[in-house]
C-alpha cells in the first residue's frame, strides 16, 4: 500500500471538472515552504467529496480506515463497496473523496519551461524533464 505524503507544502483545489469527475489539487513551489517543486494529485470517477479549498499544512492521501469508511458511511450513505475507493486527504483530518486510485506528479518548476501544468492532455507524458509519478494504492 502507497500513501502519498507531502507534508509541510501548501496545498489548493485547482480544478473539478464535473463533467468528466475530475479534481485536481495543486501545490505550488513558494519561498514559504521552501519548495522548487511543482506537485499536482488527480483522483478521477468522483462521486463524492468533502473538501477543504486549501491544504496549508500538506497532503497525507491514503486509504480511509475501516473505522472512518464507517462513520463516512453512516454520515454520507457511501455504499459499503465504495470503501476500497474511500481516500482521506489529510493525516488525521476530515477531508475525503470516494473515487478512483489518487495519482501524483512532481517535477522542478524551473524545468517545466512553457508548460502550465502536469497534467495536461495536450503535452506528452511523461515530459523532456525529469519528473516523478505515482499512484496511491
Amino acid at each position: 500500500m502507497t500513501d502519498f505524503i507531502r507534508e509541510g507544502r501548501l496545498f489548493r483545489v485547482t480544478g473539478f471538472l464535473a463533467s468528466h469527475r475530475q479534481l485536481f489539487l495543486t501545490s505550488e513551489a513558494t519561498l514559504v515552504d521552501r519548495t522548487a517543486t511543482r506537485v499536482e494529485v488527480y483522483i478521477g470517477h468522483v462521486e463524492l467529496m468533502f473538501l477543504k479549498p486549501f491544504y496549508p499544512d500538506g497532503l497525507h492521501i491514503r486509504p480511509a480506515t475501516a473505522s472512518e469508511f464507517t462513520v463516512l458511511r453512516e454520515r454520507h450513505g457511501i455504499p459499503a463497496e465504495d470503501a476500497a475507493y474511500t481516500w482521506m486527504l489529510e493525516r488525521d483530518g476530515d477531508s475525503f473523496v470516494v473515487g478512483g486510485n489518487p495519482s501524483w506528479r512532481e517535477a522542478e518548476y524551473e524545468l517545466m519551461g512553457e508548460r502550465q501544468a502536469l497534467y495536461d492532455p495536450r503535452e506528452p507524458w511523461p515530459p523532456e524533464f525529469p519528473a516523478e509519478s505515482g499512484t496511491v494504492s
